[in-house]
């Protein structure tokens, strides 16, 4: 990102994060912009503290960064796990060299091709709920002007996600969001639609019953496809 453009185009983010409908959206499209706006950041995700001190990895970019979290939480070491448990950014040039993380590191790059990693704290104020992990592929991938420009993305990150939704719903939403996409697969399977056919016929039952949303679809999950629901 060129100094020029740096100031709109952060404005223009904190617009879009603030526009987002509930914090799924809002970190769905946190990371979608890392991997747009940080030069040489491959891969996303999110790690949320939630109730219990538990960590949750959210909005991944692609499959390498679910299968990333997974071996931190395999071998309970890794750059995500060390930026939750010690407040700080992490970044590590190159995991190839890097003695940190001797379980996790191998392994990453052996089994993901990850080389680098820059993981920032979410936080408002005293307290954080989460960290902005960014992956590459490249060693040494996040320059200084990267890492300055990925710090700003964080903060944006933070304050949206505040305002989108109190972080001790934070649980409850994401549950929704897995249940809704639970119920979609079903439509799509049993009615051999779209997952944007699913998602718009959930939203008409939920208009023409007045229910809520992930109600419908956990209903769904619950009780199967009844053609009741639909009439």
């Amino acid at each position: 990102m060129s100094a020029d453009s740096s100031g709109d185009q952060f404005a223009a983010i904190a617009r879009s994060l603030s526009s987002e409908a509930g914090v799924v959206a809002t970190l769905d499209n946190a990371t979608a912009t890392a991997v747009g706006i940080v030069d040489g950041c491959d891969y996303a995700g999110i790690s949320l503290i939630l109730k219990g001190r538990r960590v949750k990895s959210v909005a991944p970019t692609d499959e390498i960064v679910v299968r990333a979290d997974q071996l931190q939480h395999e071998t309970g070491e890794g750059p995500c796990l060390q930026s939750v448990s010690e407040h700080e950014t992490v970044y590590a040039p190159d995991l190839r060299d890097d003695p940190r993380w001797p379980r996790w590191a191998p392994r990453a790059v052996a089994e993901l091709g990850i080389r680098s990693a820059l993981v920032m704290r979410l936080f408002v104020g005293p307290d954080s709920f989460g960290a902005l992990n960014l992956f590459s592929t490249t060693p040494n991938a996040f320059k200084s002007v990267d890492r300055v420009s990925a710090h700003a993305l964080a903060a944006h990150v933070a304050v949206a996600m505040t305002a989108a939704q109190d972080h001790q719903d934070m649980d409850s939403a994401l549950i929704s969001r897995t249940t809704i996409g639970q119920a979609e697969g079903m439509l799509m399977q049993a009615l051999s639609i779209s997952g944007d056919q699913a998602f718009a016929a959930l939203v008409r039952v939920s208009q023409a019953r007045n229910i809520k949303l992930h109600e419908i679809a956990a209903d769904i999950v619950r009780n199967g496809i009844r053609p009741e629901l639909f009439e």
